[in-house]
């Protein structure tokens, strides 16, 4: 038994020193993703701290089908799909525009070479974005992550095929502007 299992399976019965340790060691993992997934470092502040506090009230839920690091990743693409449909449109073209703007600028003044494939991802829609980054960049199967953003696995599929697809322009789009 592998010392995560058995932090998961004291977690489940109520140990909160265990709980805190599982989520102490995933957190990281957790706020990156939020961090690809929003492009907006507050934005995945708020998703990941939301996600922990969806894990403490649901622990007891635990079933160990997947990962534990999946099942956090299953809250966190809820709670940012709950967002989205939440806040409607109030995220308007400027905004994300201005955070990839901070984020680029963030990553350049450390000195970070700024991939054009990143900026193409931060341009796709946030649900083509998610398909995307859990497909190509986790490695989950499409149908992890239909069950991940409980959605169909033929929605899943279109989603991924249209961000693929939109990527491949905007990154065949800036090979051109740089030849030219």
């Amino acid at each position: 038994m592998t010392d995560e299992t058995r932090l998961i399976q004291q977690a489940v019965r109520g140990d909160t020193r265990s709980l805190s340790e599982l989520l102490r060691r995933h957190y990281s993992f957790l706020y990156q993703y939020a961090l690809k997934l929003t492009m907006d470092k507050s934005r995945a502040e708020d998703i990941t701290q939301d996600t922990m506090l969806k894990a403490i009230e649901k622990i007891g839920t635990y079933r160990a089908q997947s990962k534990f690091s999946t099942w956090l990743i299953a809250i966190a693409s809820r709670l940012a799909i709950d967002r989205g449909r939440r806040s409607a449109r109030e995220r308007k073209w400027v905004e994300e525009e201005g955070a990839l703007r901070a984020l680029r600028y963030e990553t350049l003044s450390r000195m970070n070479d700024w991939p054009e494939a990143l900026q193409a991802i931060g341009e796709l829609d946030e649900k083509l974005r998610m398909a995307v980054l859990l497909k190509y960049y986790y490695g989950y199967s499409q149908e992890e992550i239909a069950e991940m953003v409980d959605a169909p696995v033929g929605t899943v599929k279109s989603r991924i095929h249209a961000g693929m697809k939109q990527l491949r322009k905007e990154l065949s789009g800036h090979e051109e502007e740089q030849s030219s």
